[in-house]
């Protein structure tokens, strides 16, 4: 879903690298690991592996979270973070009960769905989207040989990454950070909650302006 502001940025001359996390994409999928520390354990191995110079970490939604905790956790990897939507707020504060708030946060169930219908959804529902988006929300399925989906990020291990997510505190995070931090509410530009795949020549540009490209 970041192909969109990932080619942006790309065309104006900066190397972009996009990560499908553990449980996500064509990545592994252990059923441990959703944990904050081990997940920005993972993020500094994949820049050692690519040989990543203190990039800016931009991540949306449950990403914003992601990489807050990486420029608390090792502020010398990082030029800065960017919190799309997300990073900002502690969830417990609006959901105080994990009973409640699973359920109020699991996500939807795919069952006999096809993903030409899901498309066919999204292009209905978001026609404001570009191509970009809709189909970076694609590729967040496998698809089945008789057409169906399933998402990458099975339900169990979205729960158990929802329960991490409960339970971090980023407003106690973020006063420590030592690192520049980017900060978009999508409401604050008439946007989705996902507006990296709605509008990412906006997202990519607020990218720019706060690393003064």
């Amino acid at each position: 879903m970041w192909d969109g502001v990932a080619e942006q940025l790309a065309s104006r001359g900066h190397r972009v690298v996009a990560v499908d996390q553990r449980g996500h994409g064509r990545s592994d999928k252990p059923d441990t690991g959703y944990d904050f520390a081990t997940l920005t354990a993972d993020l500094v191995a994949l820049m050692d592996a690519l040989d990543l110079d203190r990039p800016v970490a931009a991540g949306q939604s449950w990403g914003g979270n992601v990489v807050l905790e990486l420029g608390h956790r090792y502020p010398s990897r990082v030029a800065g973070v960017a919190c799309i939507d997300g990073g900002t707020r502690d969830m417990a504060e609006r959901l105080p009960d994990w009973e409640e708030a699973s359920v109020v946060l699991a996500p939807p169930v795919f069952d006999n769905v096809r993903r030409d219908e899901i498309g066919a959804y999204m292009r209905r529902t978001h026609p404001d989207w570009p191509e970009s988006g809709i189909t970076g929300a694609l590729a967040n399925f496998d698809v089945r040989d008789d057409g169906t989906v399933a998402p990458w990020l099975t339900r169990t291990r979205h729960m158990t990454i929802l329960r991490e997510l409960w339970q971090h505190r980023p407003t106690e995070v973020l006063p420590q950070l030592t690192v520049p931090v980017c900060i978009v509410n999508a409401r604050d530009y008439d946007a989705d909650h996902d507006i990296h795949a709605q509008k990412p020549e906006l997202v990519a540009q607020l990218l720019l302006e706060a690393v003064g490209a």
